[in-house]
């Protein structure tokens, strides 16, 4: 809508970063403190946040699970406090499974290109790695009765 966010007048933008005077009903002092206990070196780095988050892809796509945010150590140090917790079911699955691998990582080439390991990692998806059975049949070009039936047979 604007090309930089103090074009936007209503945005809490130009208040955050010091260029307009606080109004009554924002609160500024806890966004600056997490960049700085100065008040004008915090209100410089907010500006550089800011400015460097612009014309940058949303971080939501890099959120794992609904959850998690952040590399694949930080995501890995959070499987043991996720793995006991897979069978609550009002968690919702994509955040009891948000460190599982991607469905690439566990059907690659050479599995695909045998049926009984690809059939046997397809059970696995499902049982151990959360995944619905829609999810792989669209993954693997196949129809969902074929993963029914073949995770009918691994029962």
């Amino acid at each position: 809508m604007v090309e930089i966010p103090d074009q936007w007048k209503w945005s809490s933008y130009l208040t955050t970063a010091g260029m307009e005077n606080n109004h009554l009903c924002l609160t500024t002092n806890w966004i600056l403190g997490q960049f700085s206990r100065t008040r004008a070196k915090a209100l410089k780095e907010y500006r550089q946040f800011v400015s460097w988050g612009i014309n940058k892809e949303t971080i939501w796509t890099e959120v794992k699970g609904q959850i998690l945010l952040g590399d694949d150590e930080f995501i890995d140090s959070h499987a043991d406090h996720l793995s006991k917790r897979h069978h609550i079911p009002e968690i919702p699955k994509s955040q009891r499974f948000a460190n599982r691998p991607a469905l690439n990582a566990i059907f690659p080439q050479r599995v695909l290109d045998n049926t009984r390991k690809r059939d046997k990692k397809i059970s696995e998806a499902v049982e151990q790695h959360g995944y619905r059975q829609t999810e792989i049949a669209r993954h693997l070009n196949l129809h969902v009765s074929t993963v029914c039936n073949i995770m009918r047979k691994s029962s």
